[in-house]
């Protein structure tokens, strides 16, 4: 489902467009869907390239992809990594990010024998009339299932090597990952001022530190948590910066049960999300919750930044596989990812008319032979694994391309024609 807000009015400009991209956050398996969705728009609009962007901005799963694309790994090559496998650069292994937090735990055991001191003394009155002050029952249990620090080394030694960097200040593009403060619940840019001196990887682990599931990550002493709970896209970030076409991707929308396909499949009707339980309902009400938020953010932003173009893709509200998959599993990646591929084809095929002309102001046009591949899937614009590389040729091809970038770059552009006068 795309949501079109066009500008009101685009200013005469004598530059080359700014494009931003916004990737939010939803899991693993929202990431599928972000790089299902991100592989479809390169492949069908010629003059974007994901990877050459303006300015990025990521939260969560969505911040493990902008960092990727901002050191040019392209989706192709994301694609390979995380959904077939066969890529010569990176070994993808999804048990990394489901490991127990160890650690945690046995922090929590170790001050067991003090919190049960603290506690018997102030149930016995020990303490006098003064109120508990420490953490209470609630600090024996760990703050987080899973230990993130697999996520923080295996994208740590992505962005290590192959002339790829994990430091902002030295990207092409801006990028900025969003986390949020646990003891103040204000939001923190990463590689924005006075951030941009941490290393990717580490932002990205803050981002991704989803409350319950991972614990959160210090950095400079302050413990971070997941970026989408203050935001769902923080476009707002690349608005500042200046961008003429700012393209979203949010997978966290709410599922509609009660539309009449829904049941006309099996026959027996729609069943109601609270037939299944508490996980249905809790994520149906998060989905709701950022949908809304997002939303009226985007419609002040028509209105604060009349000159930008905002396309948000989203999938849409019939998307059962999608809402019901276990968001913390990677074994449906592919199938996910394909349906994010296949959703955001057909927008662009469904609303071409009203995109030929906004695309068109910043260079950018629909490619006609990939929209009218209605059974094309994900695999089939992949093309065969490029010959296998060491670190040295690999960094002779990022500078060859550097060249090539730098020549298209001074090549002057052609003036467009004027439309025929009738």
């Amino acid at each position: 489902m795309l949501s079109l807000h066009p500008a009101l009015r685009r200013p005469r400009r004598r530059r080359p467009p700014r494009i931003g991209l916004a990737v939010a956050g939803g899991g693993p398996i929202g990431g599928m869907y972000e790089l299902g969705a991100l592989r479809a728009l390169d492949e069908a609009l010629e003059g974007f390239d994901p990877t050459g962007l303006d300015c990025y901005v990521g939260i969560s799963s969505g911040a493990f992809l902008a960092a990727g694309l901002a050191n040019r790994i392209d989706t192709a090559a994301l694609c390979r990594i995380l959904i077939t496998g066969d890529s010569d650069d990176v070994r993808f292994r999804p048990e990394m990010f489901m490991r127990p937090a160890l650690p945690e735990y046995l922090r929590r055991v170790a001050g067991l024998p003090r919190l049960s001191l603290h506690w018997w003394r102030h149930r016995l009155g020990l303490d006098g009339p003064r109120r508990a002050s420490g953490p209470g029952i609630g600090g024996m249990l760990p703050t987080g299932l899973f230990d993130n620090r697999g996520l923080e080394r295996f994208l740590r030694g992505v962005l290590t090597r192959r002339g790829r960097s994990n430091d902002f200040r030295r990207l092409d593009g801006r990028l900025h990952v969003v986390a949020v403060d646990l003891d103040t619940g204000e939001p923190v840019l990463f590689g924005g001022d006075g951030w941009d001196d941490v290393p990717i990887s580490v932002a990205v682990q803050a981002s991704a530190a989803l409350p319950g599931l991972y614990p959160p990550v210090e950095v400079r002493g302050r413990h971070f948590v997941d970026g989408a709970l203050r935001r769902t896209l923080h476009a707002s970030v690349l608005l500042e910066r200046g961008v003429d076409l700012l393209i979203g991707i949010n997978p966290l929308v709410p599922f509609n049960n009660s539309l009449p396909e829904r049941g006309a499949a099996d026959g027996r009707g729609p069943r109601r999300l609270a037939d299944r339980g508490l996980p249905a309902v809790l994520s149906q009400t998060f989905r709701t919750l950022l949908q809304s938020r997002m939303e009226v953010g985007l419609a002040r932003y028509a209105r604060q930044y009349p000159g930008v173009d905002q396309m948000v893709f989203e999938p849409g509200e019939a998307d059962g596989e999608l809402f019901f998959a276990n968001a913390f599993s990677f074994s449906s990646r592919q199938r996910i990812c394909e349906l994010a591929y296949r959703n955001t084809l057909s927008d662009l095929r469904r609303r071409a008319g009203e995109l030929e002309p906004l695309l068109a102001a910043h260079g950018i046009r629909l490619r006609a032979a990939v929209l009218d591949d209605e059974e094309r899937g994900l695999v089939d614009g992949l093309q065969a694994p490029p010959p296998r590389s060491t670190e040295t040729t690999a960094r002779l091809r990022r500078a060859l391309d550097d060249t090539e970038r730098l020549v298209a770059a001074r090549r002057p552009r052609r003036p467009r024609k004027a439309p025929p006068v009738v």
